[in-house]
């Protein structure tokens, strides 16, 4: 173990994993941090706790969370998950596949184990570029996330460098994070991204995450190694 440590939001998805062989080869310590929270399956956390296990994380927790309570998202209510639409449709409006306050939640636990830990570095999968329309995966959210936890935290209280939010995909196409993976290690066929997917795990290839994963690995030149029932 290294004096480096960090806590990853592990979704089980593509970007999540990509952060954690980043966080790896920055030679932290990886503590991932998964959430069930009422969404549509359990494919991501089966995902994130094979991604945990594959890379070697050094400790893994799930926390169980219930925002099917409040709903307002197609992940986490009776809402249809658009299918078919365009790039151009996409960055229209906010989707409704938007949870609303998710990350601002999960970047709260994130921080409570960071301090517990030791750690002064979180990373978050976050990308701007490929898909604008969740107002929380934005570089300005990130930043004011990030000045509120240096006031109200220990450890930013205390004078050192206080809580860092890492984003290292924030400004990356979709191709150029699978590239970035690819040349990590990633095993990208033990990740998962469908907002909709089959009672077996298989992906739709039709929603919003579907389409933007699938232009991704077509750029970057490669098959996507997942099973798909539509494509």
């Amino acid at each position: 173990m290294s004096d480096k440590k960090a806590v990853v939001l592990l979704s089980g998805g593509l970007d999540s994993t990509t952060c954690v062989a980043i966080a790896q080869d920055q030679g932290f310590d990886v503590y991932g941090l998964s959430f069930s929270y009422g969404q549509r399956d359990n494919n991501e956390l089966n995902a994130s706790k094979a991604v945990a296990k594959a890379r070697g994380i050094i400790r893994h927790e799930v926390i169980n969370i219930d925002l099917r309570a409040f709903g307002g998202s197609a992940l986490t209510d009776d809402i249809d998950v658009p299918k078919g639409r365009s790039e151009d449709e996409m960055e229209d409006e906010i989707p409704v596949t938007y949870v609303p306050a998710r990350n601002t939640i999960f970047l709260s636990f994130a921080l409570a184990f960071a301090e517990t830990i030791g750690s002064n570095d979180i990373f978050i999968g976050v990308n701007a570029l490929d898909y604008s329309g969740y107002p929380d995966c934005r570089p300005e959210y990130i930043k004011s996330f990030q000045d509120m936890a240096r006031l109200a935290t220990k450890v930013g209280v205390e004078g050192n460098d206080g809580v860092r939010i890492n984003t290292p995909l924030i400004d990356l196409t979709k191709a150029e994070i699978i590239k970035t993976g690819l040349s990590l290690g990633v095993d990208y066929s033990m990740t998962t991204s469908c907002y909709d997917p089959a009672d077996d795990g298989s992906a739709c290839g039709e929603c919003d995450s579907c389409l933007l994963r699938l232009k991704g690995f077509k750029e970057a030149g490669g098959k996507d190694p997942i099973k798909y029932r539509k494509v």
